[in-house]
């Protein structure tokens, strides 16, 4: 039986890694909903930048719907130097990876300098869903942000940010 298991479960176990490598597997139907029909590249000067709140920051779409639920997307974010951003949470769980600057975060409904963790380029961390936290750019920071739509921030005190709410077009 054993000899029997290893004679033709083998090939079946190789045929379906090779089935799958070459595209012959069937993929579950949530899976292709979110692969393109072709490469896409985003050249950072065709980013279309927009303000967001707090004023002086700004946000521009690199790929998908961030206000589509379930869709995955990527944002980017510009911070300029010494941009408090007051306790906010999100609906969603926020990947942000630092591509310029040091970007400080600290976990928390109080904005305190004392709790934050610099975040220098290359960074990376995950933020759980509802999660408050709040941040301060040293010099210009711009982070990207990756995650499943809705984005969205609610703010702890909202007039901490004037109450607007992002828009991400």
């Amino acid at each position: 039986m054993t000899r029997y298991m290893i004679f033709v479960g083998c090939p079946l176990f190789v045929a379906s890694i090779c089935a799958a490598q070459s595209g012959t597997a069937k993929q579950p139907e949530n899976a292709t909903a979110a692969r393109q029909d072709t490469h896409v590249v985003t050249l950072p000067s065709s980013l279309k930048w927009t303000p967001i709140s707090p004023p002086g920051a700004e946000l521009a779409v690199v790929s998908g719907d961030p206000d589509k639920a379930g869709a995955p997307f990527v944002i980017r974010i510009k911070n300029p130097d010494g941009l408090r951003i007051p306790p906010h949470w999100h609906p969603t769980d926020e990947n942000i990876t630092v591509l310029t600057g040091t970007f400080i975060v600290g976990m928390g409904s109080t904005f305190d300098f004392k709790g934050g963790q610099a975040m220098t380029v290359g960074s990376y961390m995950v933020v759980p869903a509802k999660m408050p936290h709040f941040a301060t750019a040293k010099g210009d920071v711009i982070i990207q942000v990756h995650g499943i739509g809705p984005f969205g921030i609610t703010w702890v005190n909202p007039e901490d940010a004037s109450a607007k709410k992002p828009s991400a077009r």
